[in-house]
């Protein structure tokens, strides 16, 4: 799900999809398929780097659509939410559905797993259901070969009655095959092929066969060829409201008021109960019915000699999903995570930080050339850019080294494993197990993970995730975590093991962040978001070998370099408010120090000072400055300053008063207080009002004030 301008935003979601044509004799073909089974992969080599992100119309559900061509034709590849079914219990599901039926796609190419078929095949069949222009691409064959699975493609394709196509997806050749079949459908040329169908029991196929005409009747008379009469006739069966609304906008009219319809309904449902079976039973025989058909024709088609690999597969989920193991394995893996990136982070930071102060001086010297007037200088070189300066020297190493290797645990199967372990806490406290990795999102960007609460179905559940996300520290608060920690607790001289104590503390900080999570969930779901958790499949893929190239230039260029450059963004004009008021007097005293005398009293309640409470005010456009403007309160300079060390910096601190209390309220008031304003501004437009923005500023900034003050008030009465 990729932080973009365009996939942020509830005004996004209102516009209507629009299809792009490179040409007006394009073909559009629309990519579904079951997630996890590299369908983005697909979309991505056939379309390259020639592609536009939107949303769905009135749903937060990102959309992608791409072009391709071959000799004969030119397409429109359009991306359809991942999704098992298309029964409609979820916005991908509902989706992706009405895409195949009323979005106007010349062809539907459904992507299979080759090392799981069997259950991909109940979309394959439910595809066909609705149109007959359907081609499958069964992936991932190079993972069913070392998983010892053969798959007879031919076969699948004689009992199908559509085209079938293996690929390794990752390997762009491979898809040349997929590009031909799309050229002979293109050609008509499929037309003497007869597409499987759905046997359902009798009373169902004898329902069907009496509502059939009324409904060929309108679809002729709309001109409409999709959807297919025979599954329209079963969802009227069933009484699906949702299709039913998007039926009526596309033909105009209220179908189920028609007479022949109605009438027809009334008969067929009459039928139905004479054989004792309600609307619950149809549904699940017709679920069963498509189910039980798919596995039919996996095992016809798919041999599998060994069962190593899966064996393995299961292994490994017995230690990484175990009530035992899963948790401290999850916990390791983060501390190792965090460990690489405190350890890597440190030597190409100060490199960038060295270069981009060099930059500044080659700066100062060319505004004092050309005779600028000192207070240009001031608030353009010391304001502006030497923020600019701090943020991309603090942010940009440990984002490069962070995201990939994120990514690298998403890339190999990981992240559902964590989802999995968190879904019973999180059903605990009455919320959605896939909060688990909207919050993972946060990690990185804590916008990024406001923008990821769009996987969550339930608008209740999907304000909770957004409420909550700010407990877990973003990464531009890692530096002041980090920081604190050495300065404090393990000591500013480099010791042997101390990068791992570093990493051991910050990943305790981290865990504290994730158990708030839980309690503030909690008590939001018997308060004021109260109601009953929702449920959802979760699939654990299998365990695959990540594509470390692609992790790391998806890595860099769509999180790292987008989240850098929003934070730039909002902090450029930080720079210039915080030189301001260092450098305009009252009185003799720079309105940077008047305001934090004004915040002293209140601070000190906190176990804070004025200069750290003033510091997170001001750092409210980016974590990544509040340190830099301490130490500039502290020394009274008009401008930020980096000190030599971490030693020198932390004689500053100790001699302006802190002790190990003040930096373990720092710690927690970090951990714990008002979103960032990018974050703020995608809350804002994810929710569409100013009610749940204020709710999600309060509720970290109340829980981080009432934890500092208790901590500080406890330190005091033990001495």
């Amino acid at each position: 799900m990729g932080l973009t301008i365009r996939s942020t935003g509830k005004g996004a979601a209102d516009t209507e999809l629009i299809i792009r044509k490179p040409s007006p004799d394009a073909k559009v073909a629309a990519l579904a398929g079951n997630p996890n089974v590299g369908k983005s992969t697909v979309f991505n080599n056939l379309t390259g780097m020639n592609q536009h992100t939107g949303n769905w119309p009135g749903k937060t559900v990102t959309n992608a659509q791409g072009f391709c061509s071959t000799d004969k034709y030119s397409y429109v590849l359009v991306d359809i939410p991942g999704t098992y079914s298309l029964m409609a219990h979820s916005a991908e599901e509902e989706i992706a559905r009405n895409f195949i039926c009323f979005g106007g796609a010349d062809e539907i190419i459904v992507v299979c797993d080759a090392t799981c078929l069997e259950r991909n095949l109940n979309l394959v069949l439910q595809t066909i259901e609705i149109c007959d222009e359907v081609i499958v691409c069964v992936n991932l064959m190079d993972e069913a070969k070392r998983k010892h699975i053969a798959i007879d493609i031919e076969k699948l394709e004689h009992i199908l009655g559509v085209p079938v196509v293996g690929a390794v997806a990752r390997e762009k050749k491979s898809l040349d095959g997929l590009l031909l079949r799309m050229d002979e459908m293109a050609d008509a040329q499929m037309n003497s092929r007869q597409p499987v169908k759905v046997h359902y029991p009798e009373e169902i196929e004898q329902a069907a066969e009496l509502v059939l005409p009324a409904v060929k009747e309108i679809l002729e008379r709309n001109g409409r060829k999709r959807p297919a009469a025979k599954w329209l006739a079963l969802k009227l069966l069933e009484g699906d409201t949702s299709l039913l609304e998007e039926l009526n906008k596309a033909t105009g009219t209220d179908i189920c008021k028609e007479p022949a319809v109605s009438g027809a309904l009334n008969e067929a449902r009459r039928l139905l109960e004479s054989r004792g079976v309600d609307p619950n039973t149809l549904k699940d025989k017709i679920v069963s019915t498509v189910v039980k058909q798919a596995e039919d024709i996996g095992r016809a088609v798919v041999q599998s000699k060994e069962q190593g690999y899966r064996g393995l597969d299961k292994k490994l989920d017995r230690i990484l999903t175990s009530r035992r193991t899963g948790y401290p394995v999850m916990i390791a893996l983060l501390a190792a995570i965090l460990w690489l990136t405190i350890t890597g982070a440190n030597y190409p930071s100060q490199l960038l930080s060295q270069g981009l102060f060099w930059v500044q001086d080659k700066l100062m010297e060319l505004f004092v050339h050309i005779g600028a007037p000192k207070w240009l200088t001031g608030m353009l070189i010391e304001g502006v850019y030497r923020v600019l300066a701090w943020v991309v020297s603090v942010m940009l190493p440990p984002m490069a080294i962070f995201f990939p290797l994120f990514t690298l645990l998403e890339d190999a199967g990981y992240l559902p494993r964590v989802a999995y372990n968190l879904d019973k806490p999180f059903k605990r406290c009455c919320a959605c197990g896939k909060q688990a990795l909207s919050m993972c999102m946060g990690f990185g960007c804590n916008a990024a993970g406001i923008v990821g609460c769009r996987i969550i179905d339930s608008p209740r559940e999907r304000l909770i995730a957004m409420l909550t996300n700010n407990f877990v520290p973003c990464n531009g608060r890692f530096p002041t975590l980090i920081a604190l920690i050495t300065m404090f607790f393990i000591g500013t001289k480099s010791a042997a093991g101390s990068s791992v104590i570093a990493a051991l503390m910050l990943t305790a900080a981290i865990v504290l962040g994730v158990v708030m999570t839980f309690v503030v969930s909690g008590i939001l779901s018997r308060t004021l978001l109260k109601g009953v958790p929702s449920s959802f499949t979760l699939e654990l893929p299998p365990y695959r070998r990540p594509q470390i190239g692609k992790v790391i230039v998806r890595s860099i260029f769509d999180r790292t370099l987008f989240v850098l450059g929003r934070a730039v963004v909002v902090a450029a004009p930080a720079g210039l408010v915080i030189w301001f008021l260092a450098n305009v007097d009252a009185g003799g005293v720079s309105l940077l120090a008047h305001l934090s005398d004004f915040l002293d009293p209140f601070a000190r309640l906190l176990g804070l000072d004025g200069v750290i409470l003033l510091a997170f005010i001001l750092g409210f456009p980016a974590n990544e400055i509040v340190v830099p403007i301490m130490i500039m309160a502290y020394m009274a300079q008009g401008s930020l300053l980096e000190l030599d060390s971490l030693s020198e910096m932390h004689r500053l601190f100790v001699d302006n008063g802190w002790t190990w209390v003040t930096a373990v309220c720092t710690m927690l008031f970090s951990l714990m207080h008002w979103p960032c304003s990018t974050t703020l501004l995608t809350i804002r437009k994810e929710t569409g009002g100013l009610k749940w923005t204020a709710a999600a500023f309060l509720i970290p900034t109340v829980t981080g004030m009432l934890l500092c003050f208790l901590v500080s008030r406890a330190a005091l009465l033990l001495g």
